[in-house]
């Protein structure tokens, strides 16, 4: 099938037990759509640890290892692999607006968008596309960074997001106050930011539409060392899967990414698991939405 800025990939010799054998290469029947950003540019302009362009290869590559493909209480959704994004290393802006145009056929084929990037500015033109069908959106992200930078790079994507409508209110989850400055902290909180202390993740998701950022350096760093800026004092795996399932569970949540992969960073494949283990919750919720 041809979509617009968009390289297909092959899922080779999986083994039927498995969840990969499921994913399939055409979007008949599917209702979710997986896509790769494999991009780092916005990393490099931030002086981050470059390597995030091969996120969604051992993404890929972990989760073909990964969880059955029938477990015991929920049927697995539906998953079309739409490839990767083909991105124009160096030329960020060209980037964003291929993303948006590869993200807004998925819509228009009626799936549930799933990014894995790739670094975090590509939540920008990943929502953007989501916001131009469904209008602005509430964002819910993980991250110790507020990402409000006004320079291009990939510390930008929420102030964006706002400036441009895309977002109408932001709600950030493991927030660090040593890796923010108080400009960005006034910037955030005097457009519809607002800080959460994490209490239960059952609570405080908005009524209307919303979108979820998971970047993976919200993770402690002895979980996930394969990102662009390690976290020394993040959350577990465990909590931020709770997250991650309420998100699929959701029915107001309509886009998801897990971004700041970086292979060349990780340790025997540990955060690319990880990062694996968190999309397939998200499944997990959003079947039992479904239900």
């Amino acid at each position: 099938m041809n979509l617009p800025h968009l390289n297909p990939v092959q899922w080779n010799d999986i083994p039927s037990s498995k969840f990969a054998s499921l994913i399939q290469s055409t979007p008949d029947d599917c209702q979710i759509a997986l896509i790769g950003l494999p991009d780092d540019t916005g990393v490099k302009l931030n002086n981050g640890r470059p390597g995030a362009k091969d996120g969604p290869t051992a993404f890929r590559s972990a989760l073909s290892t990964m969880a059955v493909a029938d477990p015991a209480d929920w049927t697995w959704p539906k998953v079309f692999d739409a490839g990767n994004v083909d991105v124009v290393p160096g030329d960020l802006h060209t980037t964003h607006d291929r993303i948006t145009q590869a993200v807004e056929a998925i819509l228009d084929l009626g799936l549930f968008p799933i990014a894995i990037g790739g670094g975090h500015d590509l939540t920008f033109p990943f929502v953007r596309a989501v916001a131009n069908k469904f209008g602005p959106m509430t964002g819910i992200y993980f991250d110790p960074h507020l990402d409000v930078r006004e320079s291009d790079g990939s510390g930008m994507p929420f102030r964006k997001l706002i400036e441009t409508g895309a977002a109408k209110a932001l709600r950030i989850h493991g927030f660090d106050p040593m890796s923010n400055s108080s400009d960005h902290v006034q910037y955030f909180q005097s457009h519809g930011g607002h800080i959460d202390t994490d209490t239960s993740p059952k609570d405080l998701w908005p009524n209307g539409n919303a979108f979820v950022s998971l970047d993976l350096d919200v993770i402690d760093a002895a979980f996930a060392p394969g990102v662009s800026a390690m976290n020394p004092n993040g959350w577990t795996p465990e909590y931020t899967a709770q997250w991650i399932h309420e998100a699929g569970l959701n029915p107001h949540v309509r886009c998801f990414d897990i971004m700041e992969l970086s292979p060349p960073n990780d340790d025997r494949n540990r955060t690319a698991r990880l990062a694996a283990k968190m999309f397939l919750t998200f499944l997990q919720g959003f079947a039992e939405r479904q239900s």
